[in-house]
């Protein structure tokens, strides 16, 4: 177990991913750079109860990532953006509350990727929803810089890339960063893809002339 700082807020940041956070707040300020200082990084948690700044300390959900600082902008009044990478899953276990900021007591939360070929596979199964979603979003919504060859070919990396990406709430993303088994993951990612492609397929259909896109099922 170790002591993490904790940052609670209405997103939910998977391992491997980047993540960019505006910090304004005094006690968000003095935390980072008290990691900055220490070479340390901090826990993003979804908040479960409260809100997300200007206000008590939240209650965060107890599955949290990892976030390593890699870029530091400084900004004038102590303000400054950072750009953080998700790093591994932990649970917590407590919390502390004789900082302006949550510390809490975590344990790793390691994801159970065994059962290699079936991971393999399971992602031969998500990428051409992934692939389908991105190119109807790019026309429904704006062009993206997106191509299929840009997708991960690691099926965890291409799992979480897809739940970071998936425009659904972050209620509906937190269980997908519980998931303690990997085929599991992308299982779910699956469900989760199958689902929103039809939607955007409805809703493509429903108006062929928006935004000049014509799409058909398979």
């Amino acid at each position: 177990m170790q002591e993490l700082p904790l940052f609670p807020l209405n997103t939910v940041l998977f391992p491997g991913m980047p993540i960019s956070l505006h910090i304004f707040e005094p006690r968000y300020q003095l935390m980072i750079n008290q990691c900055i200082k220490n070479e340390q990084s901090f826990g993003i948690v979804l908040i479960a109860e409260g809100q997300e700044a200007l206000g008590p300390l939240a209650t965060p959900h107890p599955v949290g990532c990892i976030a390593r600082i890699t870029q530091v902008e400084r900004l004038e009044n102590g303000r400054m953006t950072i750009l953080a990478i998700g790093q591994e899953r932990f649970q917590v276990q407590s919390l502390k509350h004789d900082q302006p900021y949550l510390i809490g007591t975590v344990e790793p939360l390691p994801l159970n990727k065994q059962n290699t070929q079936r991971l393999q596979e399971a992602g031969q199964q998500l990428r051409p929803l992934v692939e389908r979603y991105l190119s109807i979003l790019s026309a429904v919504v704006q062009p993206l810089d997106f191509t299929p060859g840009n997708l991960p070919d690691d099926p965890l990396a291409l799992a979480y890339l897809a739940a970071t990406i998936v425009q659904i709430p972050a209620e509906q993303k937190q269980p997908l960063l519980a998931v303690d088994n990997a085929v599991t993951l992308l299982s779910d990612m699956r469900a989760i893809y199958l689902r929103e492609v039809a939607l955007l397929q409805v809703m493509i259909e429903r108006d062929p002339r928006e935004n000049g896109a014509t799409f058909s099922r398979n």
